[in-house]
């Protein structure tokens, strides 16, 4: 086990400025500390008018620490400008070294991952199993498989090992789906384009009065998913076919969440799809896997019908054992939370947890479950933007391109939104897509980075959420180095906690990997329990809060 942050102080004073903020929920404020932290890329999307679905979807981000110095980096994927038909920028995707003391560095020229394709998501993962992070981009386009060279460099090697899918990929989730120690490769395709289509296309759509919108995606030609299976030797098969992921529908597939909800030791894989029913391909242990959606009712709204879907994400967010699912959506289709029912079946209960009518009229797509004020249950995150800058023009519907992101607080399994106490870094209003979560500055408390159309992202930093005791875990597999698909199980008195460490989240996004556990007033953990995806399974008891520790997979399958 190996201590990377001594003991942090309680806050003893707390500035004015602060003190105006609090509430029943916490002391914890975001503040937009974007500009100074150095972070400068504007990500592009197309055309002002938005005339084609590409212009839309918006980028993802992920925080990772590539040069292994215990700081989380970041990196920002990009689009392109459009402007009278043509292509006028071509936007560059950009790394930024994490300094360790608040600010960020860009060294994307020097890490050689500055890709100018039209770039949609990232996922990172060791998927090489060699000690350091690697990323891999979904591009409308070929994708990029950055592999890092242990050196500060990276090299793609997408084409070289088989996972170059020239489709327009969106989500993307490394998982080892067979528990053989190797990082196989999902990735979910959405619509089928081209560049020419894009430059070309006319506003030719009414949506709900609002004359002249882009088109899609009902009406357009789907793209199908791609699985690709890990040889072992650092290269992928496609193994779609084989394993049964086959996207029979060719859907308007957006997310992706890799996750075992049913928790029987194997790796299932939940794809959110847009204007469609959603995927839940269950792991069926032998190599393949079985579409459960609507058997399992994790498919659809309890109205029967399919929504919108684009952000996702699973977590326990009522400490009852086992992960639950968040879907976001279009507007006039509420975010759904499928509680997990433990006997391998869901509810709807968007309504009764108290999210229905406060995520109806957004639009909304990056998501998290995190625990923003360290009071050992998972609050929600929820980035909005609409796809139709027309819709300005008709404010008697109360929509807005422009819209504000949302944070609700979990009160014992029901959510109540406090986006307007939550700082000012709430107070903006852009459109927003992915996002994602990781405590940068190594403080305790978990910051969110979001990313804008056509604006610079927004970087929230957590102030205040470390007055209550916490505890950050990486783990260190054998062979599975990152530890994907394993869970850590975290018990302070009563209450077990419990988190699932996972390639790709959110909105084309990308989680940092090591797994926050807020602990209320605890100074001490009673044990530590990590269920690893080899089945391998680990134990350590009575910890102190207020660290981050590393924990490294036993040899042998046995606690240590």
């Amino acid at each position: 086990m190996k201590n990377y942050l001594r003991y942090l102080p309680l806050l003893t004073i707390l500035p004015v400025a602060l003190l105006d903020f609090l509430t029943p929920y916490g002391f914890a404020i975001f503040t937009d500390v974007t500009e100074e932290s150095g972070i400068h890329t504007v990500t592009y999307s197309g055309s002002q008018d938005k005339k084609h679905l590409l212009e839309s979807i918006g980028c993802g981000t992920a925080f990772l620490d590539y040069n292994r110095d215990g700081n989380q980096d970041v990196y920002i994927v990009n689009g392109w400008k459009i402007k009278d038909g043509r292509v006028v920028v071509k936007g560059q995707n950009a790394l930024y070294r994490n300094t360790g003391n608040g600010t960020f560095e860009e060294v994307t020229e020097q890490a050689k991952v500055g890709d100018k394709s039209w770039g949609i998501g990232v996922c990172t993962t060791d998927y090489n199993n060699d000690g350091w992070l690697d990323m891999y981009i979904t591009n409308f386009g070929a994708n990029r498989l950055y592999s890092n060279n242990q050196d500060g460099t990276f090299t793609d090697v997408a084409a070289q090992v088989g996972v170059d899918d020239k489709r327009w990929s969106v989500g993307a989730s490394f998982l080892d789906f067979d528990n053989d120690g190797d990082l196989d490769l999902y990735v979910v395709n959405y619509v089928t384009s081209s560049i020419s289509e894009v430059l070309d296309a006319e506003l030719s759509q009414d949506w709900k009065g609002v004359a002249n919108v882009m088109k899609g995606p009902r009406g357009l030609k789907g793209s199908a998913d791609a699985f690709y299976r890990n040889n072992g030797d650092g290269t992928f098969t496609d193994a779609t076919i084989e394993s049964g992921l086959i996207d029979i529908g060719a859907l308007y597939g957006l997310g992706v969440c890799t996750t075992d909800y049913d928790l029987d030791g194997d790796i299932d894989i939940y794809v959110a799809n847009d204007a469609s029913p959603n995927y839940l391909y269950q792991n069926n242990g032998n190599g393949t896997f079985t579409e459960v959606g609507l058997y399992v009712n994790a498919s659809v709204a309890n109205t029967g019908l399919p929504q919108a879907s684009m952000g996702i994400d699973f977590a326990d967010f009522d400490n009852d054992g086992d992960f639950d699912g968040i879907l976001t959506h279009f507007s006039g289709e509420c975010s759904t939370l499928y509680r997990n029912l433990g006997d391998g079946f869901f509810e709807d209960a968007s309504e009764s947890v108290g999210l229905w009518q406060r995520t109806y009229l957004p639009m909304s797509w990056g998501t998290g479950f995190f625990d923003y004020d360290n009071d050992m249950d998972l609050d929600l995150f929820i980035a909005n933007g609409h796809i139709y800058p027309q819709v300005d023009s008709h404010l008697a519907y109360g929509e807005s391109y422009a819209q504000l992101n949302q944070l609700f607080n979990n009160n014992t399994g029901h959510f109540k939104e406090i986006t307007s106490e939550a700082g000012d870094g709430f107070s903006i209003r852009l459109s927003s897509r992915g996002t994602a979560f990781a405590d940068y500055d190594n403080d305790g408390d978990l910051d969110v980075l979001v990313i804008n159309m056509d604006a610079l992202p927004t970087l929230l930093r957590n102030d205040g959420g470390n007055t209550k005791s916490w505890l950050l875990i990486e783990l260190k597999g054998n062979k599975n180095i990152s530890g994907i698909g394993s869970i850590v199980y975290v018990k302070t008195g009563n209450l077990t906690q419990m988190r699932e460490v996972r390639s790709g989240n959110s909105y084309a996004s990308q989680n940092e990997l090591r797994t926050h556990f807020g602990l209320g007033d605890a100074d001490l953990v009673d044990k530590i329990s990590v269920k690893w995806v080899s089945g391998a399974t680990s134990a350590l008891h009575n910890i102190a809060a207020r660290q981050i520790i590393q924990i490294v997979e036993p040899k042998t399958n046995s606690e240590n």
